[in-house]
């Protein structure tokens, strides 16, 4: 459990399988591909995927569909997702909100693809987010964090995200408290990987739940 204080702290979240999972976003992307080009191919794209195949690529060979390959990224891209918070999340979102605690995001991605997502999360309503295209840097770039530092002096700061290659480094370098959300196993991004000390998170949680 952690406490929060809504005239000294913020949390900042990282937003792809951090407060939604990424194979969400995948399966509704491919939904609306499938849509576009006139055909029942969800799961064959899902196999493909799985299997580590270019599936855009599967896709206009054994269909010979009528849009190209730049097309259809443009519609995984683009498109409105169908996609909703974890739960846990939710409840932590909520929990925050509720008490006045100042809230962040910091993700790397295109404007319109993370926008689109964050109006499908119904999270219009965080004011501080930095993206990536729009910010012209990406994680672990200090700046992408000193966003918040320089708008909220004298904050207490706490990062909360999945990525353990690249989320923690600078969060760790600027004294903030870390928080990394355990994968369940769908993350696009695996945990088992080899880190130094300064990728790794304060502490570990099993779900966003834990921390109030």
């Amino acid at each position: 459990m952690m406490q929060f204080s809504s005239d000294k702290d913020i949390v900042v979240f990282d937003l792809d399988d951090t407060l939604y999972k990424e194979t969400d976003y995948l399966l509704s992307a491919y939904h609306a591909i499938a849509d576009a080009v006139h055909l029942d191919v969800v799961d064959e794209m899902l196999d493909w995927y799985h299997v580590g195949k270019n599936v855009f690529l599967c896709l206009q060979e054994k269909y010979n569909v009528d849009l190209s390959l730049t097309e259809l990224l443009e519609v995984y891209r683009y498109h409105d997702p169908q996609i909703s918070l974890i739960p846990e999340s939710d409840v932590l979102l909520s929990h925050l909100r509720r008490e006045y605690i100042k809230v962040g995001i910091i993700s790397d991605g295109r404007s319109k693809t993370q926008r689109n997502k964050l109006k499908a999360l119904g999270l219009e309503w965080i004011e501080d987010v930095v993206i990536s295209e729009e910010f012209g840097s990406e994680k672990p770039c200090e700046a992408n964090y000193l966003y918040f530092e320089k708008k909220y002096p004298g904050y207490y700061f706490t990062y909360i995200a999945d990525n353990l290659k690249k989320d923690f480094i600078t969060p760790n370098r600027l004294g903030w408290y870390t928080v990394c959300l355990k994968d369940d196993g769908r993350n696009i991004h695996s945990q088992n990987i080899d880190v130094t000390e300064i990728q790794k998170p304060q502490i570990i949680v099993d779900k966003l739940t834990d921390l109030i």
